[in-house]
């Protein structure tokens, strides 16, 4: 099962005067991490580099920033996938000491970076979520509602015609019983439409 991380997680290591530091946080999508990596810009003005990596489906990405290829945002990207994680952000901003590290001791130094914040972050499972649409009569609506809010379901939009439409979001993996629930308390007036 795919993990992703409660909140953001950092870490510091100073090797050969270079500083590394690490940052691993839950992120979505490829804009997200861009808006982080240029915050850092600015946070880090005097930074030589401010590489990163994301693991979010289609959206992945792994960026050296001037450093050699494939010595920063690539071993990064691997930590990530050897967790098992998914829609997670690992950032490392580097100060440069004047040692050079080579290409080996950059790949190592920026996957310790990654790995010691991974160390004290908490996982948590990631639930893959359902968008559901169901009408009803009026006479239903408050059923409806005790229902959602009962399986802790997150009630998007509600909207009234001939019938009420309700539009909620809950975990996949609950979606098939609590529609079945509710079939069986709307004694068969509960019509569930393709979200759109």
């Amino acid at each position: 099962m795919p993990y992703t991380l409660s909140a953001p997680v950092h870490s510091e290591l100073l090797i050969k005067k270079s500083r590394f530091i690490g940052c691993v946080q839950p992120m979505a999508d490829r804009a997200g991490a861009q808006a982080v990596v240029q915050a850092l810009r600015q946070q880090h003005p005097g930074a030589a580099h401010v590489c990163w990596a994301l693991l979010a489906g289609g959206q992945s990405a792994a960026v050296d920033d001037g450093e050699p290829g494939g010595t920063a945002g690539r071993p990064m990207l691997d930590v990530l996938r050897h967790q098992d994680l998914e829609g997670v952000l690992a950032t490392v901003v580097r100060y440069f000491g004047g040692v050079k590290l080579g290409a080996g001791g950059l790949v190592r130094a920026y996957t310790d970076s990654v790995a010691q914040a991974l160390l004290q972050v908490e996982k948590v499972p990631l639930q893959r979520m359902s968008t559901l649409e169901c009408s009803v009569p009026y006479a239903l609506e408050g059923l409806v509602r005790r229902t959602i809010d009962g399986a802790g379901a997150q009630l998007l939009e509600v909207r009234h015609a001939t019938l009420v439409t309700l539009r909620l979001r809950m975990p996949e993996a609950h979606a098939a019983a609590f529609m079945h629930g509710l079939n069986e308390a709307g004694q068969g007036r509960v019509v569930w439409e393709e979200p759109g």
